[in-house]
């Protein structure tokens, strides 16, 4: 079954008829507090439970969810796992956020933070270095490092899906604490 997508554009035109929708933001919470639609709320790709969240849809579980992230790869990943979970009303926005913002609707931004995609790119290219320096100057074996890092970026590649990528979004730093202020999870009014 293919997933259904909308264009930004029109994503805009339906929230300027005025019509409710339903959009949730996969993206970890500290990218949602960075920047994000107004409409949208916050559940992370890795805490997302397809059924829990239909079933708390009440009376809107017939009408169409909408998904977003950074610029589509993990929204795509959210709208597969709602299909293998038996939904079908759910819609992919074409290009995320970032083609959200460049059609023009409005966003809410808040504390910048390093991307997770940043974040992969530190952290592999890092224990890239320390396995090409270890296996120098420590022990030839550590080349291995490198090597599996190597393998884990191009596995990540062909399947979209980035074991590393899933890691870092669970370190403490790409979680919102609990007050007030830095609640990534809150709706903001639009």
């Amino acid at each position: 079954m293919s997933i259904a997508t909308i264009s930004p554009a029109k994503l805009a035109e339906i929230t300027q008829e005025g019509r409710k929708i339903e959009l949730i933001d996969v993206r970890t919470p500290v990218e949602f507090r960075e920047v994000h639609l107004q409409i949208a709320r916050n559940v992370p790709l890795d805490q997302l439970d397809p059924k829990v969240l239909m079933q708390d849809r009440g009376g809107l579980s017939s009408e169409s969810l909408y998904v977003v992230c950074k610029s589509g790869g993990r929204s795509q990943q959210a709208c597969e796992k709602f299909i293998k979970a038996g939904f079908t009303n759910i819609v992919n926005v074409e290009g995320g956020t970032l083609a959200c913002i460049a059609a023009g609707l409005p966003v809410v931004r808040g504390k910048k933070a390093i991307s997770l995609e940043r974040q992969v790119r530190i952290a592999a290219g890092l224990l890239v270095l320390l396995g090409a320096i270890g296996s120098h100057t420590l022990h030839p074996a550590l080349i291995w490092l490198s090597a599996f890092v190597g393998a884990g970026l191009m596995f990540a590649g062909i399947t979209d899906t980035c074991g590393m990528g899933m890691f870092l979004a669970r370190m403490p730093w790409n979680r919102c604490g609990t007050d007030k202020e830095s609640s990534c999870t809150r709706r903001d009014p639009p």
